[in-house]
This record gives C-alpha cells, sequence and structure tokens, in this order.
C-alpha cells in the first residue's frame, strides 16, 4: 500500500513486527493526490503467480479499491499477457473533506467497507457520529438501500481509533440477530458519486492488512456531480502541515546507526561518489554524504511523497557534514543502464511513463508544487523492476502561489539539458523540466548521451536530432539513430513508436516554453 511501517504499527498500536491475523480490520494510512478531477492514492504491486487478469487484480487482491480500467491506464502490461515478477502501478481512489464539512470541524474521510449486518446508524454509532453526517458525506438519503462490499466515507474530527475496529461480524449461517436487527441488514447503500470516496489521507480498513475504497464507475449526471464536487475541494495549510507530519516522518539517524549498516563505510558497500549502501535491520538502504547544509531539501522531501521520487528516510548530521539516508535503487542510473545494452521499446516507454507521472506530481499536486530544476539521466534511478524514480533534489525550486516564474543569477546545471530561457535569464518555471524532460526522451530512444561526438567534434543530442527531423527524409534519417531492439510486436511497431517518442521530444524542446506541453498533457499524450 506505500504505506510507512512506522505509521502503520503505531496507529494499530503493534509492534513493526507483527503479523496481522486474518479477518482483522486494521487502519492503513494511505497518502492521496489529485488527479485531474479525481484524487488518487498511487501504490505498486508485484505479480506473484501466474494466470492473474486486472479483473482478479482489482477485485480480489485489491478487493475493489481500483477497477480494471484505470489499471489498464496505468500500467504497458497487456490484460491477457500478466505474468509473474511485473510491477504493477495500482491507482487507489481517495478524496479530500468538502468545504462545509471542513467547516463543520472534519479533518478525516475515513472509508470504511460495509459488510453484512452494518447499517448506517450502527457504523454511525461505531465511529462516533451522527447517522446524518455519514448521509451528507455519502450523498445519500435515508431511504436508499444498503449493499455489501461498497464503502462509506465517515467524517472524522480526530484521527480515527483502532479501539472502533474491534466489532462483532455477522454471520449468515446463524440466527443471532434480533428481528430488529435482521431487517436493519436488509437496508443498504448505493453510493451515488464516487467523487466522495476520497481524502487526502485516508484510513481505510482491509482485511489481512489490504485496504479498500469504492472506485465506482460514473454515469451521467454522477459523473457530473462528481466533477463539479472535485472542483470545489479546498486543502488547508494547516491540514496540509498536520497530512505530512504524519506521512512522511522523516528519521534522525545518529552516526553510530550509520557506521553499523554500512560497516564503518566498508569499501564492499560503496556504490559510487560519496553513495554507500548499508543494511538496516532488513532493509537495505543509500546512504549519501553531503558536505553542504540540506536542510532545504530534508524540508522538501518530508512533504511529497510519490511512487516516482527516490524517497528520503531519514538524515544525520555530523559537524558540518551532513547524511541523508534514501531507498536503494538496485539498477543505478538510467545513464548506467543505458549504456549496459540494448532494450526492448516497452522498458523504455515505462521509463518514460515514470519520470513523466513523478514531474506531473511535482509540478501540479505537491503542496507547494516544485521544479526539480536538474532533471538529467544520471538523477533517474531504476529499482530491481526497471521502475524509475528522480532523485537529487538540490537544485529543486519550490512554485509559489501558483507563480512558477523566478529568476536565479548563477547558472547551474548538466550540459544538454539546460533549457534556452534558463541559460539567457536565468528563468526557472516548470518549462525548464519540460525541455530536460524532452532530453531524456531522445536519450531513452537513441541511447546516446545528451552531449556526444559526432563527426568528431561534440554536439547536443537536442540540436543534432532537431536538425535531423527537419529535413526531407528525417524519419528515414531518424531511424539511423534509433537505438531498438525487436521486441515481441515486431521491429515495425517499435520504430513507427519511436517515432511519435521522438516527436514529443520536439515538442518539449521548442525554444519559447510557453510552446512546451505540460506534463499533464505529456502524461496524457504518452498514455494515448
Amino acid at each position: 500500500m506505500s504505506s510507512n511501517p512506522s505509521d502503520l504499527a503505531r496507529i494499530n498500536h503493534v509492534k513493526k513486527t507483527a503479523v496481522f491475523p486474518r479477518d482483522k480490520d486494521i487502519i492503513v494510512p494511505v497518502n492521496c493526490s489529485c488527479n485531474q478531477q479525481y484524487y488518487q492514492a498511487i501504490t505498486s504491486y508485484q505479480i506473484q503467480t501466474q494466470l492473474l487478469t486486472y479483473f482478479v487484480i482489482a477485485n480480489i487482491t485489491f478487493q475493489g479499491l481500483t477497477t480494471c480500467g484505470s489499471l489498464k491506464h496505468a500500467n504497458v502490461y497487456n490484460e491477457y499477457e500478466l505474468k509473474h515478477g511485473f510491477d504493477l502501478k495500482i491507482p487507489l481512489r481517495c478524496a479530500c473533506p468538502t468545504k462545509d464539512q471542513i467547516l463543520n470541524g472534519t479533518k478525516y474521510l475515513l472509508t470504511y467497507r460495509l459488510t453484512f449486518g452494518d447499517t448506517i446508524s450502527f457504523v454511525a454509532q461505531r465511529f462516533n457520529v451522527s447517522a446524518k453526517s455519514v448521509l451528507q458525506a455519502n450523498e445519500i438519503a435515508e431511504t436508499n438501500t444498503v449493499f455489501a462490499f461498497t464503502t462509506l466515507l465517515i467524517p472524522l474530527q480526530n484521527k480515527p481509533s483502532i479501539s472502533e475496529t474491534i466489532i462483532q461480524r455477522y454471520n449468515p449461517t446463524t440466527n443471532s440477530l434480533s428481528p430488529e436487527k435482521r431487517s436493519k441488514t436488509k437496508k443498504s447503500i448505493k453510493l451515488g458519486v464516487a467523487g466522495v470516496l476520497c481524502s487526502c489521507i485516508v484510513f481505510t480498513f482491509g482485511l489481512v492488512v489490504v485496504i479498500r475504497v469504492i472506485y465506482m464507475k460514473q454515469k451521467g449526471e454522477n459523473e457530473k456531480k462528481t466533477r463539479k464536487m472535485a472542483e470545489n475541494k479546498i486543502t488547508p495549510v494547516d491540514l496540509l502541515v498536520e497530512i505530512a507530519s504524519f506521512e512522511r516522518v522523516i528519521k534522525v539517524y545518529s552516526l553510530k546507526e550509520l557506521q553499523t549498516a554500512t560497516e564503518n563505510f566498508d569499501n564492499k558497500f560503496w556504490i559510487k561518489g560519496s553513495v554507500y549502501k548499508g543494511m538496516f535491520g532488513n532493509q537495505v538502504l543509500a546512504v549519501k554524504k553531503v558536505n553542504v547544509d540540506v536542510c532545504k531539501q530534508v524540508n522538501m522531501l518530508s512533504k511529497i511523497n510519490h511512487i516516482n521520487l527516490v524517497k528520503l528516510y531519514g538524515y544525520c548530521k555530523v559537524q558540518d557534514s551532513w547524511y541523508l539516508v534514501f531507498e536503494y535503487m538496485k539498477m543505478g542510473t538510467v545513464k548506467e543502464w543505458l549504456k549496459g545494452g540494448t532494450h526492448s521499446l516497452r522498458t523504455r516507454v515505462q521509463i518514460a511513463i515514470d519520470v513523466a507521472n513523478g514531474l506531473r506530481y511535482l509540478h501540479t499536486f505537491a503542496k507547494p508544487g516544485y521544479v526539480h530544476n536538474n532533471l538529467n539521466t544520471n538523477n533517474i534511478l531504476l529499482d530491481g523492476n526497471l521502475r524509475a524514480k528522480i532523485s537529487n533534489f538540490s537544485l529543486a525550486r519550490m512554485i509559489d502561489d501558483g507563480n512558477d516564474d523566478s529568476v536565479v543569477t548563477r547558472i547551474m546545471g548538466a550540459r544538454g539539458y539546460i533549457a534556452p530561457e534558463y541559460l539567457t535569464s536565468g528563468m526557472i518555471t516548470s518549462k525548464v523540466d519540460v525541455y530536460a524532460y524532452g532530453v531524456v526522451l531522445l536519450e531513452l530512444i537513441t541511447g546516446k548521451d545528451a552531449v556526444f561526438r559526432y563527426g568528431g567534434q561534440e554536439v547536443l543530442l537536442a540540436t543534432e536530432v532537431s536538425a535531423i527531423m527537419k529535413g526531407e527524409n528525417a524519419e528515414s534519417e531518424m531511424l539511423g539513430m534509433i537505438d531498438l531492439e525487436n521486441d515481441e510486436n515486431g521491429s515495425i511497431f517499435s520504430m513507427d513508436h519511436a517515432i511519435q517518442v521522438v516527436k514529443l521530444s520536439l515538442n518539449c524542446l521548442k525554444q519559447d516554453p510557453e510552446n512546451r506541453p505540460s506534463m499533464d498533457e505529456i502524461v496524457s499524450c504518452i498514455y494515448g
């Protein structure tokens, strides 16, 4: 669920090593962000067996938290060819309290999955809220009926307590319920608006540590209501601070802990530069030593959380030196990976999608938003499943009050990736990242560096490709630069799609930043 183990243990009053028994409800804190007109939380799932389908994963593994359609949209794998070891992105629906709810004191929307025997009054009483507030939160009438396995949003003023999860479940094989209670169980709820199933921080209940959130199909007027509600959502600063502190606890390590994990920074743990890997309990993490103040970077990373951004676990300060503890990325940088051989188009496009989603989150959904300002293939890392994550936020800049224009006097960044407006005027906007992303796309497709030798001299990859694509035989000449192996769909399929990626990259590389697409548009284009 991409939830912090420490948070999970703390909120459920257990140790991190605890094993949850079957049939026990638990609370799982999930980080959520806006996605176009909806909110969603992103987690990942590695397929552990053969013969799985998106339907099974959506409805059995994640118990209705997602749908087949959203899984197909978020992943590049054919729905009939899912295999053991594939790493899937799982978009989970969630929501924010409405303006009226916040004014009434609601800070959290807990998603509760209905089971046999549940009624509105029973669920409301269990969480110590009024039945009326539950009805209003889900936009349902008292006359509506309740179906098991759908979900309700429970508006809460305080964080839910694990003691509230201790209930007695109804056993349909017995007749122990009174006639009055049995009549209540026949009442069920049809949730008419999926948009209310969202919350900036969603505490959801589940079976065997699986959270449950309903994701209903929107039809007709319900879809219009959903969009209208999403437009009216607000996120107060004080709630954001509370969410950030709860979701992203950055640990302060002692030097002794780092020395123990790396065996006093032994060479066998060395990765490169000043980066080592270390054993922190049963978890392998990366430890990076820096000699500059990283307070701003640590503060930033404590407020963001996305599957395509390298996660900061903690830090240590010793005199003038800092040590940052990140998640360990087994396959290294994209630049190193590209030099390691020829790779399929599918893998390269998946990396492009991962990076686009990471930038999109930084620009649009992080609060506040950020410009990475140093995107290049050395700062994109790959995990063991070749899923990409953006790293190195040392040059990141905050986007203030919706205006992402800022000017610097000292130009910094990797050669070949720096946008022209940044070079000439020092102006930094989100379109600086878009330009660099265009260069990354070209590297992924051609296998060449952003700056490479051609005809006995150094040339910029972006300049060379732009010149080729302006020629009369642009596509045929471009094929000579494309570095792709034949995948299962054949070379023609690969080359056609590679050319489309090249064209997208050229849009990102336009001289006027206003003419470049946003990361929202890029993500839509790649998925399309």
